[in-house]
């Protein structure tokens, strides 16, 4: 008994999530056919989870893989990247598609809309299966929930550029290099939720709140440059202020001056240094506080959290360098110290690829946060 309330019950939050989100919806614009092909979405994403867990099952029993690994966790990533997140993706779009060819998705609003809901329905099922498959412990709930909570974000980028794609009829193709970027993050992220220790969800959360981040400012821009469909209501957070990604666009480009390569060099540099000063605070704080890090252990949770004040020092100094840079060179644009940040990271990979491979697979799910992170002190550096 205990064990069938346990996976009901947190498969049913994605489910009253999308009930939460119908309410407003309804409360705020009242469209009966609108919430019709929504409710057809979401049961569309619960029968396409179905069939991408048995489609995930067969091709465990083909290839001999799975996305736990057991003592391979290299083969385990290879799975969650080539297999996992492509079957998932793919038959997130599937229960997309049907109101992208004849529902009311018909801009980057509604692809954001229908993408979050069919990602919501998928959720519903792919909780309720992983719980059964783990029938103790609270682990596989964080496990869950956190996958849950990816599969939103995720489905929110690659759903907004299928909006676009219908009502953009030329351009460049959006949809496609949106979708391959969800599924790379997706087997990443897959792997360290599924396929790592408890230690490593540590890691995952800072990268899904990066991907709630960039999630939420899509929402943001669109509400603001989209107001004739915007099916998603205004929230409180609307008063929070941050650089829309149509300002962060204009300032990733080089319209009007050269690219200067010298400070993306020395950017690189500037970033590799204070990655090191971020290193150093993180080792002296767990000096001031007793921690012994030598523990640290990501197969036992309470063992990996004393590698948070490392991570806490290295994404610390992400944003500082950004700063730095933009104040250094009096630029105006994001482009050098984004360029110098991306440097820095393949820089840092090659060398932990050489020197510690066992850590390669976390410093790559942690390079978006970075990236972001510089990204974000270079604009304040440029707002300053």
């Amino acid at each position: 008994m205990l064990f069938t309330l346990r996976w009901l019950t947190f498969a049913a939050l994605p489910a009253a999530a999308f009930g939460a989100l119908l309410w407003r919806l309804r409360r705020s614009h009242g469209a009966p056919h609108a919430m019709t092909w929504m409710g057809v979405t979401f049961v569309l994403g619960g029968v396409m989870a179905a069939l991408a867990t048995w489609v995930e099952s067969r091709a465990e029993s083909l290839t001999s893989l799975d996305v736990a690994g057991g003592p391979h966790p290299g083969s385990a990533l290879v799975f969650a990247l080539f297999v996992l997140a492509p079957i998932q993706e793919a038959a997130t779009v599937a229960a997309v598609w049907p109101a992208f060819l004849s529902g009311p998705l018909d801009d980057a609003t509604g692809g954001l809309l229908y993408a979050v809901i069919a990602a919501l329905g998928f959720s519903v099922v792919e909780v309720a299966a992983v719980l059964r498959a783990n029938p103790e412990g609270a682990e596989w709930i964080a496990r869950t929930l956190l996958a849950a909570a990816a599969n939103v974000f995720l489905a929110s980028l690659w759903g907004t550029a299928l909006g676009r794609a219908k009502r953009a009829r030329r351009g460049p193709p959006v949809f496609p290099l949106a979708f391959l970027g969800a599924v790379t993050l997706h087997g990443i992220y897959a792997h360290l939720v599924y396929g790592r220790g408890p230690g490593a969800l540590l890691v995952a959360f800072p990268l899904l709140v990066a991907m709630g981040a960039v999630a939420w400012l899509v929402g943001r821009d669109l509400r603001s440059h989209e107001p004739r469909a915007s099916l998603v209501p205004s929230s409180r957070l609307g008063r929070i202020r941050p650089a829309s990604l149509s300002a962060v666009r204009s300032a990733l480009r080089h319209a009007d001056e050269p690219i200067r390569v010298g400070w993306i060099a020395l950017g690189a540099l500037v970033t590799l240094g204070a990655m090191i000063a971020g290193l150093a605070a993180g080792l002296l704080a767990a000096r001031v506080l007793q921690v012994d890090l030598s523990r640290a252990d990501e197969h036992d949770a309470r063992a990996a959290a004393p590698a948070l004040l490392l991570v806490a020092g290295l994404l610390a100094s992400f944003p500082a360098s950004g700063w730095l840079i933009v104040r250094a060179a009096s630029i105006r644009s994001l482009l050098e110290p984004a360029l110098a940040t991306v440097l820095a990271l393949a820089l840092t990979l090659v060398t932990l690829g050489i020197v510690a491979p066992v850590t390669v697979v976390f410093a790559i799910a942690l390079s978006p946060v970075a990236w972001v992170l510089s990204c974000a002190g270079a604009w304040i550096g440029l707002e300053a």
